[in-house]
């Protein structure tokens, strides 16, 4: 039986969950899960707060319409408040970051991790877009649909996995 308040779920069950969460996304909105396509939305709609214009740039304006691109950053935003959630749910706390990384990074303070976070996320994001879906987009939906160019993505992510694993037990 699940519990909200139990510390990890299994993750077999919480692979599961996710499985199934493809259903409703293409019966409702059809289309797959992704997470990567919300920032786009989101730079678009900020962008246009500054310039009207960006909305007359085809790739903005198909981001900024679409109900499939709404959905998905409501999903990405469903997924930072359900953490939270579940980290308040679960008692949880951990150290803010990794020792390893600070071995590695020498980073401790406070802005220079928030500027890391920020240019690996960026870095992160842009690969993403490069790639045409994040790991969620190709290796949830991309694999559930048996696309040859996202089971190639999902084995390269997980060949770089391992190899940063690799890299970082020896730091």
């Amino acid at each position: 039986m699940l519990s909200l308040s139990k510390r990890h779920w299994s993750p077999y069950v919480a692979g599961i969950v996710i499985g199934l969460l493809q259903i409703p996304a293409f019966l409702l909105v059809d289309t797959a899960l992704g997470a990567s396509s919300s920032f786009v939305t989101a730079g678009a709609w900020v962008a246009s707060l500054f310039d009207a214009g960006v909305s007359d740039i085809a790739y903005f304006a198909k981001y900024m319409s679409a109900d499939k691109y709404i959905w998905q950053s409501a999903l990405v935003i469903g997924i930072a408040l359900g953490a939270w959630l579940s980290a308040r749910a679960s008692s949880s706390r951990r150290a803010t970051f990794s020792p390893a990384w600070t071995r590695l990074t020498g980073v401790t303070s406070l802005g220079s991790r928030l500027a890391l976070g920020f240019v690996g996320g960026f870095v992160l994001l842009l690969g993403a877009r490069i790639a045409g879906g994040c790991t969620s987009g190709h290796g949830i939906s991309g694999m559930a649909q048996l696309a040859v160019g996202s089971t190639v993505a999902v084995a390269a992510m997980f060949a770089g996995g391992i190899l940063t694993a690799a890299l970082m037990k020896k730091i």
